[in-house]
């Protein structure tokens, strides 16, 4: 019986993991010489949104991310990924752009 029970609770687990985890959508970006790349990245609303950004180069700017809309600030340290949770977006446009924003990036949420 307590085995049954155990082999219901995974499934049941595995499958609510699953459902959940289609609902996150994790974009790559890395911050490179020439900017954020891809600067213009398309999310569906209904979505959890993750960016997982690299800065793969010390010769610009660009160490580290600002999300105006989100009152975010997130320093990219050099040749690792940051993951940053940005939850459910609205409708519409998130801007991003570098600290000085020389380099900048554009979300469009549909």
């Amino acid at each position: 019986m307590k085995t049954m029970l155990k082999m219901f609770l995974v499934i049941l687990f595995s499958l609510n993991f699953a459902s959940a985890a289609t609902n996150i959508e994790t974009i790559k970006v890395l911050a490179s010489e020439k900017g954020f790349e891809p600067s213009t990245i398309k999310v569906d609303a209904n979505k959890e949104v993750i960016l997982a950004v690299t800065r793969n180069t010390d010769s610009t700017c660009a160490k580290e991310i600002l999300i105006p809309s989100k009152k975010l600030k997130q320093e990219l340290p050099l040749n690792k990924t940051v993951f940053i949770k940005l939850g459910k977006l609205k409708k519409g446009q998130v801007s991003f752009s570098c600290g000085m924003d020389m380099f900048t990036g554009v979300i469009n949420v549909q």
